[in-house]
């Protein structure tokens, strides 16, 4: 018998040898999708956490382009302006106001009855509905305001035009935290991208009772000014000063 004879493969010897390579194979095969999934879940643990600390620096924070006093492109005055052909015929105007709310310190405070901000000096006070400071939006009741009655109710991504009435009670108030007050509805009213690290509104429709009991419906439409700083409160709304939940003209005669 020759050497090459002695040692030639059989089946018997071939077989566990394929069994092994299959076995090393699936192996290293597990061990990378195990350091994959490892490297994986690290990099959201590590991604995540930071990705939220610059949602709340890039919303709570001031501008890195403040404008110099005197510059600003908007009026801080948070006039009404009212909006033509976007609605029904039979329903109460549509106002459109933008609220210069870029300070991280300091309250817009903002009076739907007068569609104008308002200089308010104790929080007491029932001249107001709503207040802003850049992407917080509290309201005149609840833990803010004992004395205030005003509330939100999150209507959903309904049409804004066809919003003809709002309900007249459910409304939630502010509450209470560790460190200030807020409103429930509204923490989330906008939306974050993570790419481009930028605010933008949610399609949604607010029912609103003021401070004195009258209603409002309210969609919010940027957080941007004209000059890309960022804090100013771009919103569209229907205010109804007659006690209605209604926001129909009153038919003549």
């Amino acid at each position: 018998m020759t050497n090459t004879e002695q040692f030639k493969p059989t089946a018997q010897t071939t077989k566990p040898l394929a069994e092994q390579t299959f076995k090393k194979k699936k192996l290293w095969r597990s061990l990378f999708i195990l350091n994959l999934c490892i490297s994986i879940l690290l990099i959201g643990l590590y991604w995540v956490p930071i990705k939220m600390v610059q949602l709340e620096n890039f919303a709570d924070s001031p501008s890195v382009n403040l404008p110099k006093e005197g510059v600003v492109p908007i009026s801080n005055s948070g006039h009404a302006q009212t909006i033509k052909g976007s609605k029904p015929s039979n329903l109460i105007e549509t106002k459109l106001t933008v609220i210069n709310a870029s300070s991280e310190n300091d309250w817009v405070y903002f009076d739907f009855s007068r569609g104008n901000v308002v200089d308010i000096h104790d929080r007491t006070s029932l001249e107001w509905d709503l207040a802003f400071r850049r992407s917080k939006v509290i309201s005149n009741g609840g833990a803010t305001n004992k004395f205030g009655k005003a509330g939100l109710i999150n209507l959903g991504k309904l049409n804004f035009d066809q919003v003809v009435d709002v309900p007249q009670d459910n409304y939630t108030p502010d509450i209470a935290t560790k460190t200030d007050t807020e409103n429930p509805i509204l923490l989330k009213w906008y939306s974050y991208n993570y790419l481009t690290h930028r605010l933008s509104a949610k399609p949604n429709t607010y029912a609103v009772k003021t401070a004195d009991n009258q209603y409002v419906k309210v969609k919010f439409l940027d957080f941007y000014c004209t000059n890309k700083e960022t804090g100013c409160i771009k919103m569209q709304y229907v205010y109804q000063g007659d006690g209605s939940n209604q926001f129909i003209k009153p038919t003549s005669g």
